[in-house]
């Protein structure tokens, strides 16, 4: 069986960097996935599914919720390894409530929890503009990306609480603190 763990946070909050860095130092047994590259990566293997995301990405369109929990659970059920860092997802009630279902139904995958890196609006601003990296990295795209980050946050937050999944970590500390308790939370569970 399969254990994921969802890892959610702001913009801006080094969710990716402390899921790469996790699973780089645990490369036998743990394995990291973002549901940008793995939609990416679909439509680059030139697949059917991969044109169809394709079909929306380039009109602009979001996926719907069914192609990419297709995507992202074929991936994990073919994982090279058991553990696996899932970031980025869910990022709305409707994709929390359809991935729930389609693991109350899958026997394959079990999730062990969902852990949120914390950090303020003003950690987050301060971060995301001053990488500054692309055209995405400006003002106003941080306070619409930052918007649909917080619009569903306290749902998402109050359905995994009520599951007892939902494990906060303080993303406002040094990264190697940040990953050494994200390490050993998830060694925890596992």
């Amino acid at each position: 069986m399969k254990k994921l763990f969802l890892i959610i946070g702001a913009p801006g909050s080094g969710k990716t960097t402390d899921a790469e860095i996790i699973a780089e130092r645990n490369s036998d047994d743990i394995v990291h996935y973002s549901t940008g590259d793995l939609l990416r990566a679909e439509v680059a293997s030139g697949s059917d599914r991969g044109q169809l995301i394709n079909s929306f990405i380039s009109k602009g369109h979001i996926i719907p919720i069914e192609i990419a929990i297709e995507t992202i659970t074929g991936a994990i059920k073919s994982a090279p390894s058991d553990v696996i860092l899932f970031d980025g997802y869910p990022r709305s009630f409707e994709q929390m409530n359809e991935l729930d279902k389609f693991l109350t139904n899958d026997t394959d995958i079990e999730l062990l929890s969902v852990i949120e890196v914390v950090v303020s609006e003003e950690v987050a601003r301060e971060r995301v503009l001053g990488r500054a990296r692309g055209d995405d990295d400006n003002e106003k795209v941080f306070n619409n990306r930052m918007k649909v980050y917080i619009d569903p946050l306290a749902e998402i937050q109050s359905f995994y609480e009520s599951k007892n999944l939902l494990k906060k970590i303080d993303g406002e500390r040094s990264i190697e603190a940040i990953v050494d308790d994200m390490e050993i939370f998830i060694e925890s569970k596992i």
